[in-house]
């Protein structure tokens, strides 16, 4: 079997395969590139040892048995017999679900969290969005620490389980998104500045030296990230990737990575004749992160759109600090223009960043499914001291209004496991480090960052504690009790009408009208003959829909059809979703 490691600043590299090691040529036809042969197959253990050093996994590694520290195992993708026939599903249309292998059930693994896909295809969501599975230090985390980029945690099951999940999601007619990350990887088992120039000193990142995309050696360190983005859509038949926080990548070529990949993308997608999609987390507000390459753009298919969900979590909650300052001073005013322009911030001034942000954002070009949509997230939940879920703070009411707003508005609607039933499980930040001063600089940064808001030591969960990953998985016997029954029914409801009404995936952005009361906590939105209202205050409202003949299709609270005064009086903290032909 023929081996290869990019280590251009090494002298010699031996090979140790099985227990035996073998020296490794330098590649005539690649600069910086060894290689070398040794008997072996599916299982088999190797690593490199660079100049005499000691032996390191393989930083193309496909599996990492004994985690990120141990040797590197082969894997025989082909041993996989896939079973189900699968075409794909495109991202216009779609509904995705966030999942965090290691908290969805109890037994934290891929094939337990297959086991439960049954009940996402009941309730209507086309695509689940997996948290990162690259390997990372101990059992439980939340996987933005992992290194080899190319490897499946070997305690959520390793590469075979993530097969097996796929195929088991295909054939209940799922598909299959994963969270990436290629801004940083974990400080603990990362061994790639031992090979070559991956980071960089010439910029900076929250978490220390950027990874290298434009400095000396970057051609290759962008090729092992697109190699690796490439491999988790071939090998494990995904149909798309999450691209974590693309605005600190740290990028000054002509030619932009993120470009780069979406071309590769594309190509990829077209020789496999099946779609294929990336979604970024992008803070720029900046509508070239998800224009088409052929107008200008980088040409990613979609981006998170946290501005929606600051502006509906402030209407939802009446929360003002931090970001959520500059949505708090007119919450419905902040979500009307982000449901109709796809930006809040699209040039105006953010006081919580002390100057102007973003820019407008095409209407006309932009289609709208490129943005998506969500009440909560694991950032938004598990960045929170407590790890409080808005079912903690709100009503079920005002919990359905929220949910009417994600699921009938013109975004790409995308769930976090959960809070389709209000699942009154928090979700907290956790992590297992086997490294103790790493342990303990986390703990103490995450109370010191907490009690900067004012909270106490003792109130911030300890995320070493086993007992925080306990606490933050689902609790799945609530679905079949309420007040948790009847949320779970309203979501099924409103994923039905998205699936039934074309007028809810309209793309179209520009044919959104919006009105609203601020001070009466009402909003209602027209979509071609769909008509969606949400009361967030405890007393009736009367919305003026005008005298057009109206059916309802969903309510949360019992209501009429507006009378002939063409006002529609709906209860406090309700919604509803009428046609009007």
């Amino acid at each position: 079997m023929q081996f290869e490691v990019w280590a251009p600043q090494a002298e010699s590299v031996a090979l140790e395969c099985d227990g035996a090691t073998r020296a490794m040529e330098r590649d005539p036809r690649r600069a910086g590139w060894w290689r070398g042969e040794a008997d072996a197959a599916h299982g088999s253990r190797y690593g490199y040892a660079l100049d005499g050093g000691p032996v390191r996994p393989d930083p193309r590694s496909r599996r990492q048995p004994d985690g990120p520290d141990g040797l590197s195992a082969v894997v025989d993708h082909g041993r996989h017999t896939w079973r189900a026939r699968w075409s794909g599903r495109p991202l216009q249309g779609a509904v995705l679900y966030e999942l965090h292998v290691g908290t969805y059930t109890p037994e934290g693994t891929l094939d337990a969290a297959a086991e439960r896909l049954g009940h996402l295809a009941e309730l209507g969501v086309t695509h689940v969005e997996l948290m990162p599975l690259c390997p990372f230090p101990g059992r439980h985390g939340w996987g933005y620490e992992g290194v080899s980029l190319w490897a499946v945690h070997e305690p959520y099951g390793g590469p075979e389980a993530l097969q097996r999940f796929v195929d088991r999601a295909h054939s209940l007619g799922l598909g299959v998104v994963l969270d990436v990350v290629h801004n940083h990887l974990g400080p603990s088992g990362n061994y790639l500045p031992e090979f070559g120039p991956y980071f960089t000193d010439t910029h900076h990142t929250p978490w220390g030296s950027a990874v290298n995309l434009d400095a000396p050696g970057s051609d290759e360190v962008r090729a092992y990230l697109l190699g690796s983005a490439l491999a988790w859509l071939r090998d494990y038949r995904l149909d798309g990737l999450r691209l974590d926080a693309v605005h600190t990548l740290a990028d000054s070529r002509a030619y932009p990575f993120l470009e780069e990949l979406s071309t590769s993308v594309d190509a990829l997608s077209a020789e496999v004749g099946r779609p294929l999609f990336l979604v970024a987390e992008s803070d720029l507000n900046d509508p070239r992160v998800i224009t088409p390459r052929a107008e200008g753009g980088l040409g990613l298919h979609a981006q998170w759109s946290d501005d929606f969900h600051h502006a509906l979590h402030t209407a939802l909650t009446g929360e003002s600090q931090g970001y959520y300052a500059d949505f708090a001073r007119a919450p419905f005013a902040a979500l009307a223009k982000t449901l109709t322009g796809g930006f809040f911030h699209d040039g105006t001034y953010s006081g919580f960043r002390g100057r102007h942000h973003g820019r407008p954002l095409d209407r006309t070009r932009i289609a709208a499914h490129r943005l998506l949509g969500y009440t909560q997230t694991h950032d938004q939940v598990g960045n929170r001291a407590q790890g409080d879920r808005l079912s903690a703070a709100l009503s079920p009411g005002l919990l359905a209004c929220g949910a009417t707003l994600a699921l009938t508005g013109p975004f790409t609607p995308m769930l976090f496991m959960g809070e389709e039933w209000a699942a009154a499980t928090p979700w907290q930040f956790f992590t297992d480090h086997t490294d103790p001063h790493l342990a303990d600089a986390v703990r103490r940064g995450r109370r010191r960052e907490f009690a900067a808001h004012g909270w106490a030591e003792e109130e911030v969960p300890d995320p070493q504690d086993p007992a925080t990953r306990d606490r933050s998985c689902l609790d799945w016997s609530e679905p079949d009790r309420e007040p948790h029954a009847r949320v779970l029914a309203w979501y099924r409801r409103l994923l039905a009408l998205r699936q039934d009404q074309p007028d809810l995936t309209d793309p179209d952005l520009s044919d959104l009208k919006v009105a609203y009361d601020e001070s009466a906590r009402w909003l209602a939105f027209r979509r071609g003959d769909i008509c969606v209202a949400v009361n967030h205050a405890g007393e009736p409202a009367a919305i003026p829909l005008g005298t057009r003949r109206a059916v309802v299709l969903a309510a949360w609270e019992p209501v009429e059809p507006p009378g002939e005064d063409g006002l529609l009086r709906l209860p406090g903290e309700s919604c509803v979703v009428l046609v009007q032909p």
